[in-house]
């Protein structure tokens, strides 16, 4: 089972132990981070984590393009966790030495 999560996070007035924290009121011009969780889990009786992918970063920055690609990529690799490594090659898979002559 794969899940990706985003959530887009914003910075109330509230303490983080404040006893009514649904009627926080919101800061403007502050952080506003956007995050991205990705999670492979196997279907055994006890679910397991296979692989896990988890970023925060800020909203405005000037690379979100470069990071979102990159973000897109370490999910897709999460989900390809677990899957059959018949058809996967990864470099250093397979080694070959030349045999000295007889």
């Amino acid at each position: 089972t794969f899940v990706q999560l985003r959530v887009s996070l914003v910075q109330t007035a509230c303490g983080k132990k404040a006893p009514r924290r649904q009627n926080c009121r919101t800061l403007e011009n502050r952080r506003k981070p956007a995050c991205l969780a990705c999670y492979k889990f196997d279907h055994g009786d006890v679910p397991k984590v296979l692989d896990k992918y988890q970023n925060c970063g800020p909203s405005h920055h000037l690379a979100v393009k470069e990071i979102k690609h990159r973000d897109e990529a370490e999910c897709r690799a999460v989900e390809e966790a677990g899957k059959s490594s018949d058809a996967l090659y990864l470099p250093g898979m397979y080694a070959f030495s030349k045999g000295l002559p007889a």
